[in-house]
């Protein structure tokens, strides 16, 4: 007690410090704790010569509580004050509380008037703190104490009992089994175990109660109908209670540290095995699954739409974004395990693990850059298909309307040409007829410009291979076909017209002017109609600046061509003027044109309707490319900060798994901080990733505001993931050797020292010369056999470089006390006796059922032909756990 350590006291008492008053309003709980409390101090008072009643009442004055201080601790409080005064009673409890808090206890909330004025919360949470302090915090059991100690020490003893699984302090004794069972390993022949019934927990608590009390002297501090009654037993109650069972049973505890100290040799053994079960399994699915997504990567089918093209786009988003990190995170654990498990052989004086054919690290390794080439080049794919079926969706439609307006300006066109209306007509109507004749010659010349269009697209729909490449010949061709008719047909009727010419004088000149100023007119409307109507894509925002700015121009012709409309219309009206003048018979319509002043007037109403059309078009359009480039922008700023920021932290992590400030712990806790702040960073990568699903859906394909693309951060990202992950692996993995080899600080500066000195790269590697040449300036005089032989200990892979790991692994083997195999053998010899041989029964009564299963398994092939029949003698045993040059 003299040499009790009060921070460890200060630092295990501190989750109690917040004493749960609320618990302690349940009745039930407040009367489970009145009695076990009460009967605990009575156990202690009783060597006094003294008990209490009322635990609220009988410590009021604080003499009793001094005289109970006193007989558990051993030691003399100051002389008490016997008067019947309040401030005798505060002085005495206050002496009593500065005596607890001597030993390292800090009270919270719990003062001496609240004892005297007989506060029962308070009473009871005093009396719980002293239970802690003097009957359970220095309980150890493996390397923990306290309540995990005891807890611990109850699941060791019960482990072998059926329906018994100890995993608290309160409904796991409810049924009353573990309480038996306790008495039951340690005085089996107190309690016929086998005819206890789970069903009847009242008989199993009160014949734990009665045996306890009658034969190992621990007063009955529970009541059976409480504990039943209630639905969660009161935890404080049962923890007194189980630790007076602890040390009423102490006196075996030598026993059983020697049989733990064989289960973790057996652990150990066991957890490799497994280990390597998982690297394998894990090994294969992840290449199996690498093997079954390349060729769906590799399909380079394209689709004849772009809502097609558009789903596996989706559908590559959905595997970057659900399926993809999963299975990095599966690469980078595979990792991990594989170190750990070669760090643990090391330890264990074991081989290393050689996985299985095609199972290393490097060939996962080979596999996944492999899927992440197949990814880059498919993404590339799958971008410029989209633009190629955008350009070929653009080209289409501007074909079918090119081919729509020809096709109806065309139609009758040949049986016009084909009429022979001249045969019989006067001389003015063959006059009229030749002229406009030369009028549709006129008109014929302008569509020739369409008809070159219309082919040229047709051609360039081919180059780009449009999936309705035949459709669109097959009317191209038909135009081309029509279109040389229609040039012969007019050939043939000119050459007729003329010959008719020179038997006709007379034209009506008026006529004439207005067929020749009307039809390049309409063609002129036609066109800006077209025009007008006709579909744009752009992709930048100097791109739609430019189409404003040819629809600006083409608004500041609108005057002139309503001058040349008003001129036109007066010739016409001129035309009316002079047949209602001189009553001239001219059928009602113009012999040289079909198109009218009603038509003229129709088209240009329409073009001045389209102009305000193609405006709103244009501003939308315009403003979509503004949203657009505030996404570059956007993105662009975030990516320009997140770029250079994983490239610090890489930088970073590498300086201090190469430096040496502090210990390894300080690197370890300043590691993980570096991983905390790196996985706090994750919302902005996704908020990058979200930026970048809303530019990849607005069809932006490039950035001129940064150089870094979301697949830049991606793979940065995951390197920087996967760098701190084995950095903290590696320095776990230094902490393990360390303490297993009991290496000191100043050693392990002192080989981070050497090897930092001799790793002339600061890769964090030696290549074999550097190795070389580290070993001969410690004092290593050695031949090449002798070198070769130390490269196969820190290089089992052969790969040419020495990790620090594999650095200090090796120097501390050569340094490192041996004796962990002497003190298991030695565990071997407590276990067995004189007779200096363990039985099958014994193992199973001493050793959990899964671990003694396991040692005996190992020992039947090493059972010597003179050993006693089931039973393991000392070499057989030594043979089993380590092999036969490990001892």
């Amino acid at each position: 007690m003299d040499h009790y350590d009060s921070q460890q006291t200060n630092d295990y008492m501190q989750p109690e410090e917040d004493w749960d008053r609320d618990l302690l309003l349940d009745p039930a709980w407040e009367k489970q704790q009145r009695k076990t409390f009460t009967a605990w101090c009575n156990s202690h008072l009783r060597k006094a010569g003294t008990q209490i009643e009322n635990i609220e009442e009988d410590f009021r004055d604080g003499l009793k509580l001094m005289l109970l201080l006193e007989v558990i601790s051993g030691e003399r409080l100051a002389k008490p004050e016997r008067g019947k005064m309040r401030v005798h009673k505060i002085s005495n409890v206050n002496k009593a509380l500065d005596f607890i808090a001597s030993k390292g206890v800090k009270l919270v909330s719990i003062g001496a008037e609240e004892i005297v004025d007989g506060n029962v919360k308070m009473t009871l949470g005093m009396i719980w703190t002293i239970i802690l302090r003097f009957a359970i915090q220095d309980i150890s059991v493996e390397e923990t104490s306290a309540k995990e100690g005891l807890l611990l020490w109850c699941q060791r003893k019960t482990a072998p009992y059926k329906n018994v699984n100890i995993q608290n302090f309160h409904i796991s004794w409810k049924d009353g089994l573990g309480f038996c069972a306790l008495i039951h390993r340690h005085r089996p022949e107190l309690i016929d175990y086998g005819k206890l019934r789970k069903d009847d927990p009242l008989t199993n608590l009160n014949t734990a109660f009665d045996v306890a009390e009658k034969y190992l002297d621990i007063p009955k501090m529970l009541d059976a109908e409480d504990i039943v009654g209630t639905a969660r037993p009161d935890e404080k109650a049962i923890m007194t209670y189980v630790s007076s069972f602890y040390h009423a049973f102490s006196g075996a505890q030598k026993a059983e540290t020697a049989a733990n100290r064989i289960c973790k040799v057996l652990a150990v053994n066991q957890e490799n095995e497994q280990l390597m079960e998982d690297y394998e399994k894990l090994a294969s699915d992840l290449l199996e699954w690498i093997r079954r997504t390349i060729p769906w990567l590799e399909n380079r089918v394209p689709e004849n739409t772009m809502h097609a093209m558009q789903q596996k786009l989706e559908d590559f988003r959905d595997y970057r974004r659900l399926h993809k990190p999963p299975k990095v995170q599966e690469k980078c654990q595979l990792e991990i395990n594989f170190n750990t498990l070669q760090t643990k052989l090391r330890l264990s004086n074991r081989p290393a693990f050689m996985p299985s054919e095609g199972r290393m690290v490097s060939d996962i390794n080979n596999a996944w850059g492999c899927l992440e080439q197949v990814e880059k080049g498919y993404e590339e794919w799958l971008l410029n298909e989209i633009r190629r079926l955008e350009r070929l969706d653009h080209l289409a439609e501007k074909f079918r309307q090119k081919a729509s307006i020809h096709e109806a300006w065309t139609d009758g066109k040949e049986s016009m040409l084909r009429q022979k209306d001249y045969e019989t007509a006067t001389l003015s109507e063959i006059k009229a007829l030749l002229k406009k004749h030369e009028a549709f010659e006129s008109d014929l010349a302008a569509h020739q410009d369409r008809v070159e269009q219309i082919a040229a697209i047709a051609q360039e729909l081919n180059e780009l291979d449009y999936y309705d490449s035949p459709s669109v010949n097959a009317r191209c061709q038909k135009i081309c076909d029509q279109w040389d008719n229609l040039g012969a047909l007019t050939q043939k009727r000119r050459e007729a017209l003329e010959r008719t010419e020179k038997l006709l004088e007379t034209i009506d000149q008026l006529y004439l002017e207005y067929a020749k100023r009307a039809a390049p007119f309409n063609n002129w409307m036609e066109g800006a109609m077209e025009d007008l109507q006709d579909t744009f894509i752009v992709h930048t925002i100097e791109e739609i600046q430019g189409l404003t700015t040819a629809h600006e121009q083409f608004k500041a012709t609108l005057p002139d061509a309503d001058k040349e409309r008003l001129a036109i219309l007066g010739i016409h009206n001129e035309v009316s003027k002079i047949v209602q003048t001189y009553h001239v018979n001219m059928a009602g319509t113009n012999p040289y044109t079909t198109i009218t002043p009603q038509e003229i007037n129709g088209k240009w109403d329409h073009v001045r309707q389209l102009v305000p059309r193609r405006d709103q078009a244009l501003t939308e359009e315009h403003a979509r490319q503004q949203h657009n480039e505030r996404l570059r922008k956007q993105f662009g700023a975030q990516a320009n900060v997140i770029g250079p920021w994983i490239q610090t932290k890489m930088e970073e992590i590498g300086r201090i798994s190469i430096e040496m400030h502090g210990t390894l712990e300080d690197q370890l806790s300043h590691l993980r901080q570096y991983e905390k702040s790196i996985v706090n960073y994750k919302p902005k990568i996704d908020q990058l990733e979200g930026d970048h699903q809303l530019i990849q859906e607005a069809l932006i394909f490039d950035n001129k505001h940064t150089n870094y693309t979301m697949e830049h951060i991606r793979v940065g990202w995951e390197q920087l993931l996967t760098t701190i992950a084995r950095t903290i692996n590696e320095v776990e993995n230094q902490i393990l050797t360390r303490d297993a080899k009991g290496i000191s600080q100043e050693q392990m500066n002192e080989f981070r020292a050497s090897f930092n000195h001799f790793d002339r790269k600061k890769t964090g590697m030696m290549d074999t010369d550097d190795f070389r040449a580290c070993l001969i300036s410690m004092g290593y005089n050695m031949g090449e056999a002798e070198f070769a032989r130390i490269m196969s200990i820190v290089d089992p892979n052969r790969l040419g470089v020495v990790t620090f790991q594999a650095f200090i692994d090796f120097m501390s083997r050569e340094t490192a006390d041996t004796d962990t195999a002497d003190q298991v053998m030695a565990s071997f010899k407590i276990l067995a006796g004189d007779k200096n041989y363990i039985t099958v029964e014994e193992l199973r009564r001493e050793l959990p059922p899964d671990q003694a299963e396991y040692c005996i398994a190992r020992m039947a092939p090493y059972t010597g032909p003179d050993s006693v029949p089931g039973a393991l003698d000392y070499m057989s045993f030594s043979t089993a756990l380590y092999g036969e040059s490990d001892l």
